[in-house]
């Protein structure tokens, strides 16, 4: 079975999108166990203020991660350093600096906005002992990637990738079709990888993305439907659904 990390909210999605988008303390919480329960083992985290807007706020995710453990023992958190168009570079090198977390997200394309400040960033990680995962949107990431790698700006074993497939903003459902061109760019170079997909076809790059080998990403960030384009009742749904299907390979599913 691959790994599946929920992620159930991320930086811009709101009530308005759906009204099971999990944004307080409690909601995010709450989620968390439910989608543990249907098969998800680790959490990729957002944490939002009281207005609802994503923040990189370390008190925030403290008390997020605190409750997470509480609730939803031995759940692996995983934190985002995303700038959701609002903060710099500076700031997500702050967070990372004062939340010290076991593990954290990172766009390469968004840390490469201030090459001086790179190097930093990934050294932080690696002092502190943050295991990091490279955001990788397109090939061009994954160059660039190989570029700080061979510089030494990214440290060799610091090779965790997320795969992203589809986007959010201009909207464009991800395909299965996608999936093995992206990975086949690897070249066997980054053997932990994972994968997420925008839109209604995730559960069937999901399913593809097992059978290739990789772990998979799921969650309202992403697609907010079931399979067949209609709104999922929450993430649980979504991650019980793609949990049952790993566990029967016989079933069909369909391979947009």
């Amino acid at each position: 079975m691959p790994r599946i990390t929920v992620a159930p909210n991320g930086a811009r999605r709101q009530k308005a999108d759906h009204p099971a988008i999990p944004l307080t303390i409690s909601e995010i919480t709450e989620t968390a166990r439910a989608c543990q329960i249907a098969g998800a083992t680790a959490i990729h985290l957002h944490v939002h203020d009281a207005a609802g807007r994503h923040t990189l706020d370390s008190g925030l995710y403290r008390e997020t991660i605190a409750e997470i453990e509480t609730h939803a023992r031995d759940m692996a958190i995983q934190i985002t350093t995303e700038a959701g168009g609002i903060f710099d570079v500076p700031a997500q090198l702050t967070c990372l600096r004062e939340l010290r977390p076991a593990a954290a997200s990172v766009s390469v394309r968004e840390i490469m906005r201030s090459p001086d400040l790179a190097q930093q960033f990934y050294a932080t990680a690696a002092d502190i002992g943050t295991e990091v995962q490279h955001i990788l949107y397109d090939t061009d990431d994954l160059n660039a990637l190989h570029r700080l790698i061979d510089s030494g700006t990214i440290p060799q074993d610091m090779r965790n990738v997320l795969l992203v497939l589809g986007r959010y903003a201009p909207p464009r459902q991800a395909r299965a079709s996608e999936l093995a061109p992206f990975v086949a760019a690897l070249n066997g170079e980054f053997p932990n990888w994972t994968v997420c997909a925008f839109g209604a076809n995730e559960h069937a790059v999901m399913l593809k993305a097992a059978k290739m080998g990789g772990d998979l990403r799921v969650g309202f960030e992403n697609n907010l439907c079931r399979p067949d384009g209609s709104p999922a009742l929450d993430n649980a749904e979504n991650i019980a659904r793609i949990a049952t299907a790993l566990r029967e390979p016989s079933r069909k599913e369909p391979t947009p």
